[in-house]
């Protein structure tokens, strides 16, 4: 004899939404239980320090002392008014207000009166053009040409004389052509002395040695002293 079972009395046909159902109410309950705080109710006793107030002593009370009222004034002095019986002269106060018609008259100023100024202007003539050139100290015979070559060699000489070659340019292989351009004044002395070189080392030596030139007697133009710009090379030349 065969058991009947009955289709809808499967026990297991519901289990998954038990297990869904169970599972909710412990993950809720393990939920409650971590956020749970208990606090202490006990009550804490305020202790209240008793603070003595210490007496105050009473400030002993002094006498007042008072100034003795100021003495009276003495009596004020009579002043007697004298009257005066000079007479006093009032100074007039002109006026100086003009106007539109008043006629202003110039002062007249002589010729005599006039002090002009004589000025002269300093004149600079290149050395190739002036009528008299400058004169090196023992250059001062002979026509304009033959001074104008002992000039040149009088420098060249004065070149030769007072050349000392810088040592650190010497040991630096420092060589080059330094040109050097001065001004030779209406007083016949060096002035504004201009270089242009390789090295400021060799510049430096080769103002030097144009600044030790001796004064001369000053170029002149029509008979008047003016200046002259001269040029001339200086050469730096190391010997193998």
């Amino acid at each position: 004899m065969q058991p009947k079972k009955n289709p809808k009395a499967d026990l297991n046909r519901d289990s998954g939404l038990f297990f869904v159902i169970g599972l909710t109410i412990v993950l809720f309950v393990t939920w409650r239980a971590l956020e749970y705080k208990s606090y202490d109710t006990t009550l804490e006793e305020t202790v209240i320090a008793h603070i003595e107030v210490p007496d105050l002593e009473e400030a002993p009370i002094t006498e007042r002392l008072t100034a003795p009222p100021p003495p009276p004034p003495a009596a004020a002095t009579v002043i007697e008014v004298v009257e005066d019986t000079d007479e006093i002269e009032e100074t007039v106060i002109l006026s100086t207000e003009t106007d539109q018609e008043a006629e202003i008259e110039a002062p007249v100023i002589e010729v005599s009166d006039i002090i002009v100024e004589e000025y002269e202007e300093e004149v600079t003539v290149p050395f190739a053009v002036i009528e008299d050139i400058p004169v090196f100290p023992g250059c001062e015979k002979g026509s304009n040409e033959e001074k104008r070559a002992c000039f040149q060699a009088k420098i060249q000489e004065h070149i030769k004389k007072n050349f000392n070659y810088p040592p650190i340019a010497l040991e630096m292989g420092i060589q080059g052509k330094v040109y050097v351009q001065f001004m030779i004044d209406t007083k016949g002395r060096i002035a504004n002395i201009r270089t242009r070189g390789p090295d400021k080392l060799l510049e430096k030596e080769a103002q030097r040695i144009i600044a030790l030139l001796p004064q001369m007697t000053p170029g002149r133009q029509r008979g008047r002293a003016v200046k002259v710009p001269y040029s001339i090379p200086v050469n730096f030349k190391l010997m193998m």
